[in-house]
Protein backbone atom coordinates (compact mmCIF):
# COMPACT_ATOMS: atom_id res chain seq x y z
CA UNK A 1 0.00 0.00 0.00
CA UNK A 2 1.18 3.58 -1.03
CA UNK A 3 1.12 5.96 2.57
CA UNK A 4 -1.04 8.39 0.44
CA UNK A 5 -3.35 5.80 0.11
CA UNK A 6 -3.29 5.04 3.98
CA UNK A 7 -3.72 9.19 4.37
CA UNK A 8 -6.95 8.74 2.33
CA UNK A 9 -8.49 6.04 4.96
CA UNK A 10 -7.83 8.89 7.35
CA UNK A 11 -8.90 11.34 8.83
CA UNK A 12 -7.84 14.87 10.74
CA UNK A 13 -8.86 16.37 13.91
CA UNK A 14 -8.03 19.35 15.90
CA UNK A 15 -6.86 19.60 19.39
CA UNK A 16 -5.61 23.32 20.51
CA UNK A 17 -4.47 23.96 17.26
CA UNK A 18 -2.47 20.64 16.64
CA UNK A 19 -3.61 18.43 13.82
CA UNK A 20 -4.09 14.26 14.27
CA UNK A 21 -4.33 12.03 11.61
CA UNK A 22 -6.53 9.27 12.44
CA UNK A 23 -7.64 6.09 10.58
CA UNK A 24 -10.85 4.86 12.21
CA UNK A 25 -12.44 1.61 10.67
CA UNK A 26 -14.83 -1.02 11.23
CA UNK A 27 -18.55 -1.27 12.12
CA UNK A 28 -17.95 -3.25 15.26
CA UNK A 29 -19.20 -2.27 19.13
CA UNK A 30 -16.05 -3.74 20.00
CA UNK A 31 -13.58 -1.05 19.72
CA UNK A 32 -9.63 -1.88 19.74
CA UNK A 33 -7.61 1.37 19.61
CA UNK A 34 -3.94 1.38 18.89
CA UNK A 35 -0.76 3.06 20.63
CA UNK A 36 2.08 2.84 17.44
CA UNK A 37 5.82 3.00 18.03
CA UNK A 38 9.21 4.64 17.12
CA UNK A 39 10.14 5.91 14.59
CA UNK A 40 6.86 4.96 12.13
CA UNK A 41 3.65 5.45 12.46
CA UNK A 42 0.10 4.35 12.45
CA UNK A 43 1.20 2.62 8.93
CA UNK A 44 2.54 -0.24 10.83
CA UNK A 45 -0.84 -1.75 10.56
CA UNK A 46 -1.80 -1.40 6.94
CA UNK A 47 -1.05 -5.10 6.67
CA UNK A 48 -3.61 -6.19 9.56
CA UNK A 49 -6.15 -3.68 9.32
CA UNK A 50 -7.87 -5.76 7.18
CA UNK A 51 -7.83 -8.57 9.64
CA UNK A 52 -8.84 -6.94 12.70
CA UNK A 53 -11.65 -5.22 11.43
CA UNK A 54 -13.73 -8.70 11.05
CA UNK A 55 -13.84 -8.33 15.14
CA UNK A 56 -13.06 -4.99 15.92
CA UNK A 57 -14.00 -0.84 15.28
CA UNK A 58 -10.03 -0.43 14.78
CA UNK A 59 -8.80 3.55 15.59
CA UNK A 60 -5.08 4.09 15.29
CA UNK A 61 -3.89 7.66 14.94
CA UNK A 62 -0.31 9.11 14.56
CA UNK A 63 1.20 10.38 17.58
CA UNK A 64 2.21 14.61 17.29
CA UNK A 65 4.93 14.35 15.61
CA UNK A 66 4.62 11.54 13.50
CA UNK A 67 3.48 9.98 10.13
CA UNK A 68 0.37 12.43 8.81
CA UNK A 69 0.18 14.82 12.31
CA UNK A 70 1.55 17.85 12.39
CA UNK A 71 4.95 18.11 13.66
CA UNK A 72 5.25 21.42 15.74
CA UNK A 73 9.00 22.49 16.44
CA UNK A 74 8.15 24.37 19.74
CA UNK A 75 6.68 21.46 21.36
CA UNK A 76 8.33 19.24 24.13
CA UNK A 77 7.06 15.41 22.50
CA UNK A 78 6.54 13.87 26.29
CA UNK A 79 5.19 10.73 26.55
CA UNK A 80 3.14 12.44 29.21
CA UNK A 81 1.57 14.76 26.60
CA UNK A 82 0.90 11.95 24.02
CA UNK A 83 -1.09 10.47 26.57
CA UNK A 84 -3.18 13.47 27.14
CA UNK A 85 -3.78 13.37 23.38
CA UNK A 86 -4.98 9.59 22.94
CA UNK A 87 -7.24 10.44 25.80
CA UNK A 88 -8.75 13.54 24.47
CA UNK A 89 -9.15 12.04 21.06
CA UNK A 90 -10.82 8.47 22.14
CA UNK A 91 -13.15 11.29 24.37
CA UNK A 92 -13.89 13.14 21.35
CA UNK A 93 -14.90 9.31 19.48
CA UNK A 94 -17.05 8.96 22.64
CA UNK A 95 -15.38 5.48 23.42
CA UNK A 96 -16.40 4.12 26.83
CA UNK A 97 -15.17 0.73 26.65
CA UNK A 98 -11.89 -0.43 24.59
CA UNK A 99 -9.31 -2.83 24.06
CA UNK A 100 -6.17 -1.44 24.37
CA UNK A 101 -2.80 -2.33 21.88
CA UNK A 102 0.45 -0.81 21.87
CA UNK A 103 3.83 -1.01 20.79
CA UNK A 104 7.19 -0.14 21.32
CA UNK A 105 6.85 4.02 22.07
CA UNK A 106 3.18 3.31 22.36
CA UNK A 107 3.91 1.15 25.24
CA UNK A 108 4.88 3.76 27.36
CA UNK A 109 2.06 5.97 26.59
CA UNK A 110 0.05 3.21 27.10
CA UNK A 111 1.80 2.55 30.95
CA UNK A 112 1.08 6.17 31.51
CA UNK A 113 -2.43 5.92 30.87
CA UNK A 114 -2.87 3.10 33.33
CA UNK A 115 -1.24 5.11 36.03
CA UNK A 116 -4.11 7.24 35.63
CA UNK A 117 -6.60 4.74 35.64
CA UNK A 118 -5.22 3.10 38.50
CA UNK A 119 -6.39 6.21 40.88
CA UNK A 120 -9.34 6.81 38.92
CA UNK A 121 -8.09 9.96 37.04
CA UNK A 122 -9.80 8.28 33.77
CA UNK A 123 -13.14 7.12 33.14
CA UNK A 124 -12.43 5.15 30.15
CA UNK A 125 -12.41 1.55 30.69
CA UNK A 126 -10.11 -0.60 29.59
CA UNK A 127 -11.17 -4.24 28.81
CA UNK A 128 -7.98 -5.91 28.08
CA UNK A 129 -4.68 -4.69 27.52
CA UNK A 130 -2.37 -6.14 24.51
CA UNK A 131 1.74 -5.25 24.93
CA UNK A 132 4.22 -6.26 21.93
CA UNK A 133 7.81 -5.53 21.52
CA UNK A 134 8.22 -2.50 23.72
CA UNK A 135 11.20 -1.48 25.70
CA UNK A 136 9.37 -0.58 29.21
CA UNK A 137 12.51 -2.02 31.29
CA UNK A 138 14.41 0.23 29.43
CA UNK A 139 17.65 -1.27 31.42
CA UNK A 140 17.65 -4.43 29.00
CA UNK A 141 16.81 -2.45 25.76
CA UNK A 142 19.48 -2.90 23.22
CA UNK A 143 19.53 0.94 22.02
CA UNK A 144 21.23 1.47 18.57
CA UNK A 145 24.06 4.22 18.25
CA UNK A 146 21.42 6.26 16.26
CA UNK A 147 18.80 6.54 19.33
CA UNK A 148 21.76 6.81 21.64
CA UNK A 149 23.09 9.78 19.15
CA UNK A 150 19.59 11.38 18.79
CA UNK A 151 18.81 11.24 22.35
CA UNK A 152 21.47 13.24 23.28
CA UNK A 153 20.95 17.03 23.87
CA UNK A 154 23.80 17.76 22.05
CA UNK A 155 24.05 15.35 19.22
CA UNK A 156 20.38 15.66 18.62
CA UNK A 157 19.71 17.98 16.55
CA UNK A 158 22.94 17.43 14.07
CA UNK A 159 21.94 14.19 13.94
CA UNK A 160 18.38 14.42 12.86
CA UNK A 161 19.49 17.29 10.56
CA UNK A 162 22.10 14.55 8.92
CA UNK A 163 20.10 11.84 8.88
CA UNK A 164 19.18 10.01 5.42
CA UNK A 165 16.82 7.81 4.04
CA UNK A 166 19.82 5.02 3.74
CA UNK A 167 20.52 5.37 7.13
CA UNK A 168 16.90 4.93 7.90
CA UNK A 169 16.63 1.80 5.73
CA UNK A 170 19.82 0.56 7.23
CA UNK A 171 18.46 0.58 10.75
CA UNK A 172 15.07 -0.46 10.63
CA UNK A 173 16.09 -3.91 8.24
CA UNK A 174 18.10 -4.40 11.13
CA UNK A 175 15.11 -4.54 13.59
CA UNK A 176 13.76 -7.78 11.42
CA UNK A 177 14.83 -11.18 11.81
CA UNK A 178 14.05 -11.79 8.20
CA UNK A 179 15.36 -9.22 6.04
CA UNK A 180 13.93 -9.50 3.02
CA UNK A 181 10.42 -9.24 4.83
CA UNK A 182 10.94 -5.78 4.39
CA UNK A 183 10.59 -4.38 0.76
CA UNK A 184 12.25 -1.18 -0.97
CA UNK A 185 8.83 0.44 -1.39
CA UNK A 186 7.51 -0.54 2.03
CA UNK A 187 10.78 1.48 3.70
CA UNK A 188 10.07 4.19 1.42
CA UNK A 189 7.08 4.59 2.52
CA UNK A 190 7.97 5.14 6.07
CA UNK A 191 10.64 7.46 5.29
CA UNK A 192 8.01 9.43 3.32
CA UNK A 193 5.95 9.54 6.42
CA UNK A 194 9.02 10.79 9.17
CA UNK A 195 9.93 13.96 6.04
CA UNK A 196 6.59 14.51 5.80
CA UNK A 197 5.93 18.30 7.85
CA UNK A 198 9.22 18.39 7.80
CA UNK A 199 10.03 15.98 10.27
CA UNK A 200 13.31 15.95 10.31
CA UNK A 201 13.41 18.87 12.61
CA UNK A 202 11.55 17.26 15.02
CA UNK A 203 12.92 13.42 15.33
CA UNK A 204 15.80 14.12 18.29
CA UNK A 205 12.64 15.53 20.37
CA UNK A 206 10.50 12.71 19.66
CA UNK A 207 13.64 10.31 21.06
CA UNK A 208 13.58 12.00 24.13
CA UNK A 209 11.33 9.41 25.08
CA UNK A 210 14.33 7.11 26.13
CA UNK A 211 15.02 9.51 28.60
CA UNK A 212 11.67 9.57 30.01
CA UNK A 213 11.63 5.66 30.16
CA UNK A 214 14.47 6.11 32.88
CA UNK A 215 12.98 9.14 34.87
CA UNK A 216 9.48 7.68 34.95
CA UNK A 217 10.24 3.98 35.55
CA UNK A 218 8.60 3.80 38.88
CA UNK A 219 5.28 5.22 37.35
CA UNK A 220 5.37 2.94 34.75
CA UNK A 221 6.13 -0.22 35.63
CA UNK A 222 4.37 0.52 38.56
CA UNK A 223 1.50 1.21 36.50
CA UNK A 224 1.79 -2.55 35.43
CA UNK A 225 2.71 -4.17 38.65
CA UNK A 226 -0.59 -3.05 39.93
CA UNK A 227 -3.37 -3.32 36.79
CA UNK A 228 -6.27 -5.84 37.09
CA UNK A 229 -6.59 -5.55 33.28
CA UNK A 230 -6.50 -8.84 31.64
CA UNK A 231 -3.31 -8.77 29.40
CA UNK A 232 -2.07 -10.05 26.28
CA UNK A 233 1.49 -10.10 25.90
CA UNK A 234 2.57 -10.75 22.18
CA UNK A 235 6.54 -10.83 21.89
CA UNK A 236 8.83 -11.36 18.51
CA UNK A 237 11.41 -13.86 20.11
CA UNK A 238 14.17 -12.14 17.47
CA UNK A 239 13.54 -8.21 18.48
CA UNK A 240 17.16 -6.94 18.96
CA UNK A 241 15.96 -3.78 20.82
CA UNK A 242 13.22 -5.11 23.01
CA UNK A 243 14.87 -8.38 23.82
CA UNK A 244 12.84 -11.60 25.15
CA UNK A 245 13.38 -10.59 28.90
CA UNK A 246 11.85 -7.47 29.32
CA UNK A 247 8.63 -9.97 27.84
CA UNK A 248 9.36 -12.11 30.55
CA UNK A 249 9.50 -9.61 33.04
CA UNK A 250 6.52 -8.00 31.95
CA UNK A 251 4.73 -11.20 31.74
CA UNK A 252 6.01 -11.71 35.34
CA UNK A 253 4.54 -8.54 37.09
CA UNK A 254 1.39 -8.18 35.65
CA UNK A 255 -0.88 -10.70 37.73
CA UNK A 256 -3.02 -11.49 34.97
CA UNK A 257 -1.24 -11.92 32.19
CA UNK A 258 -0.46 -14.40 29.52
CA UNK A 259 2.76 -13.88 26.97
CA UNK A 260 2.84 -15.16 23.65
CA UNK A 261 5.93 -15.73 21.48
CA UNK A 262 6.36 -15.05 17.68
CA UNK A 263 9.04 -17.30 16.63
CA UNK A 264 11.41 -16.05 14.10
CA UNK A 265 10.49 -12.55 14.00
CA UNK A 266 12.03 -9.31 14.66
CA UNK A 267 10.39 -5.63 16.13
CA UNK A 268 8.01 -4.91 13.38
CA UNK A 269 5.72 -8.04 14.02
CA UNK A 270 2.90 -6.66 12.80
CA UNK A 271 4.92 -5.91 9.61
CA UNK A 272 6.91 -8.97 9.16
CA UNK A 273 4.82 -11.77 10.59
CA UNK A 274 1.20 -10.04 9.87
CA UNK A 275 -0.95 -12.97 10.03
CA UNK A 276 0.65 -14.91 13.02
CA UNK A 277 0.42 -11.60 14.37
CA UNK A 278 -3.52 -10.90 13.50
CA UNK A 279 -4.46 -13.98 14.82
CA UNK A 280 -3.00 -13.74 18.45
CA UNK A 281 -4.43 -10.13 18.57
CA UNK A 282 -7.65 -11.75 17.62
CA UNK A 283 -7.12 -14.70 19.74
CA UNK A 284 -9.88 -14.85 22.75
Amino acid sequence: MEASDWKKKGKFYDFEGKSIFVIDEGTSNDVLVILHGYPTSSFDYHKVLPELVKKYRVIIHDHLGFGFSDKPLNYSYSLIEQADLALQLWEKLNLKTVTLLAHDYGTSVATEILARLNINLISLKIKELILCNGSIHIEYSKLRVIQKLLKNKFTGKLVAKLSTYRIFKENIKKTYFDKNKVSEKELMQMWFQIENNNGRKVIHKLTNYINERYYFWYRWVGALEKTTIPTKIIWAKNDPIAVPKIGKLIHEEVQNSNIFWLEKCGHFLMLEKPNEFSLLVLKS
